[in-house]
């Protein structure tokens, strides 16, 4: 009976929990590993919106870190461009924050904006290209648009 009750109470809750974050937001397209990667090698502005303790520990090679709490509204700002495509991605598909940003950047006007609902995780496991560290976290998105 103990074993059912912590299933319950543990399990449930995180699946229930997995199954309320979006896969679709409004004027934004959600891609998987494949289509990220395609991205990548294409030259969009890789967004990770995790805290810096995460950031630091490892993040998707040239990416931009934007903490969702403290830095991520400055993409709001008038004077970055609204053309540039933009992956936004937080830890995995159980990461809300995710998902808002991007909903959050599609209503500021940006135009090509895409959520990578697997996140940071996925992108580790395929042993894609990773930066790690503090050096150069916070560049800012008019360098790498340039």
């Amino acid at each position: 009976m103990s074993r059912i009750l912590i299933f319950a109470v543990f399990l449930i809750p995180g699946w229930l929990s997995a199954q309320e974050i979006p896969r679709r937001i409004k004027d934004v397209a959600t891609v998987n590993l494949f289509q990220a990667k395609q991205l990548y090698d294409k030259g969009a502005v890789f967004v990770d919106i995790r805290p810096t303790p995460e950031w630091s520990w490892g993040h998707v090679h040239g990416a931009v870190h934007l903490d969702f709490y403290d830095e991520f509204g400055n993409l709001e700002e008038k004077r970055w461009p609204r053309d540039v495509p933009l992956v936004i991605y937080c830890d995995s598909d159980l990461c809300e924050n995710g998902a808002a940003a991007a909903g959050l950047a599609a209503t500021w006007g940006y135009r090509h904006v895409y959520y990578f609902r697997d996140g940071y995780f996925a992108w580790q496991l395929a042993d894609l290209p990773q930066g790690k560290g503090m050096a150069g976290e916070l560049v800012s998105l008019s360098a790498q648009v340039r």
